[in-house]
């Protein structure tokens, strides 16, 4: 089934996230992602640059779809003009990509300063103007396509703020709404109780909302994004459970199966990140009762 039927069907979705590989053959990616064939309802592959080496998004995007699996495409529009997110999204429908996953800016729609504000108007507009062109069958520069190109759409918003939500942000996913965005996703969830409260401040305008899940393996882990990606972002319960746990694959998964299951009733799928981990995700959505 498509991504776009199981929203619209309001199943629980599940997707996942691998990275573009840069250094293997993208076979081996399928190999490590065939324990779940038809366990998850999509896989975006998302860009990866190592020491100058780009890895090939769109081609492993490609690899899945000819694997029966439903891929997405993901991509920011920070460093990218118009010509050259028309150029990549009409290369993405062309290797038969029908769903695609854009960050604007960063990951994360807004904050609440102006200068956010301005480059999220900046990128937003970036993006709806190659999206409304490719749409209609023509470029930004008025050519005629031989097609015309639609994508289900996903955008990221930030929801780490509880019930404090910035009326700027939720403006923000107003205009998002507005470009035909079809499903937001969050920045990584770690706390049931905040993510509740933020979506009982927030209105999606009716769109699905999917929160992303990042398995956590070790305490080491945790600190490291709390580090380098949020202050504060991982509970220190959680950080504390993982470095006292005899066995740390456990307390992996059980915090992950704890972290979906409070997510179920309040929003319509998860997005795990597994951080290279693809081979054992099945033992996490077995424990979490994914499909």
């Amino acid at each position: 089934m498509k991504l776009k039927e199981a929203l619209e069907r309001k199943d629980f979705v599940v997707t996942s996230e691998v990275q573009a590989p840069v250094d293997q053959d993208p076979d081996q990616l399928i190999e490590s992602l065939k324990l779940v064939r038809g366990r998850v309802d999509g896989v975006s592959i998302s860009d990866m640059e190592f020491e100058g080496i780009v890895g090939d998004t769109i081609k492993a995007c490609e690899v899945l779809k000819q694997n029966r699996f439903e891929s997405i495409y993901q991509t920011t529009t920070r460093d990218k003009n118009r010509i050259q997110l028309q150029k990549d999204l009409l290369s993405a429908h062309e290797a038969g990509v029908d769903n695609l996953l854009v960050f604007t800016e960063d990951y994360r729609i807004t904050g609440d300063s102006l200068q956010e504000m301005m480059f999220f108007h900046v990128d937003a507009g970036k993006l709806q103007s190659v999206l409304d062109h490719i749409r209609e069958g023509r470029t930004i520069e008025g050519q005629p396509l031989e097609k015309k190109a639609e994508f289900l759409l996903g955008s990221g918003v930030e929801s780490g703020w509880g019930k404090n939500v910035p009326d700027l942000e939720m403006k923000e996913m107003e205009e998002m709404t507005k470009i035909g965005t079809g499903y937001f996703l969050t920045t990584p969830v770690f706390d049931v109780d905040r993510f509740e409260k933020f979506l009982s401040r927030t209105n999606t305008f009716g769109v699905p909302v999917i929160a992303e899940v990042l398995i956590l393996r070790t305490a080491g882990m945790a600190k490291f994004l709390n580090r380098h990606l949020k202050p504060g972002l991982v509970p220190d319960w959680i950080i504390q459970k993982l470095a006292k746990a005899p066995d740390k694959d456990k307390a992996s998964i059980e915090l992950f199966a704890d972290i979906v299951k409070g997510l179920k009733h309040l929003c319509q799928g998860v997005h795990i990140i597994t951080i290279g981990g693809e081979e054992k995700l099945r033992q996490y959505l077995d424990a979490a009762g994914l499909k």
